[in-house]
């Protein structure tokens, strides 16, 4: 197994933003939307009002946008610690037209500035693997999810060698720029691996059986809060 190598915390300069943004994740993001969805329509009966949804790491919103498409009675807190993510992030809810829906904060993931059990969902992507130590970053968002709620992470997963790496680079960034291919591949060596996930999530006081390889290049944690 490599060895993980982080990588920036924070992607918060113009460039990076836009070359973030330009980079095709419709397919992605619309696979983890329904997903999510999927597990809220397991509960069966309907909420009697609409959910407060948050995504820790929302980075320029397309997701919560996918989600106000499919699902538009939901009230979304977007956080980010990226401001030129967040700038874009706004003008892509605005331009899509859910203002009312989607509300964006600048928030560190590691210190949410909510009340215990806030969300009745809590929702992230690819945030896990920019941070140094995200057991903290697991712990918040675990707190401000209220007791049965829905618990719902994805991020990539850390390959075991450097061919896996440029395999995937190779079926998954083939169309991309030199710059988009390198910041893929700087996040496949910052990932987790399942049981990595797993022992976080235990230290959180989560199951770790939460956790399951989801793709050949993701883990995904799905479940409710006790």
């Amino acid at each position: 197994m490599l060895e993980r190598v982080l990588e920036t915390e924070v992607m918060d300069t113009p460039e990076e933003a836009l070359d973030y943004d330009s980079m095709d994740h419709s397919q992605v993001n619309q696979v983890f939307a329904e997903a999510f969805l999927e597990l809220l329509d397991s509960k069966g009966a309907p909420p009697a009002r609409p959910p407060r949804v948050l995504d820790v790491g929302t980075g320029t919103a397309r997701i919560p946008i996918h989600i106000c498409r499919l699902r538009p009675a939901f009230e979304i807190t977007a956080v980010d610690l990226a401001e030129h993510m967040l700038n874009l992030g706004r003008k892509n809810v605005a331009d899509a037209g859910f203002q009312h829906l989607i509300r964006l904060e600048k928030v560190d993931a590691k210190g949410l500035p909510y009340a215990d059990g806030a969300f009745d969902a809590v929702i992230s992507n690819s945030i896990i693997h920019h941070i140094p130590k995200p057991v903290g970053c697991l712990r918040e968002m675990a707190r401000v999810l209220r007791p049965g709620g829905a618990l719902f992470v994805r991020d990539l997963l850390r390959l075991p060698s450097d061919d896996q790496i440029l395999e995937i680079l190779a079926k998954h960034a083939g169309g991309a720029t030199a710059h988009q291919r390198q910041m893929f591949e700087d996040s496949l060596r910052a990932a987790l691996t399942v049981a990595e996930v797993q022992e976080l999530l235990e230290q959180v006081g989560l199951p770790g059986d939460m956790v399951r390889q989801s793709s050949d290049r993701h883990w995904t944690i799905c479940g409710w809060k006790a």
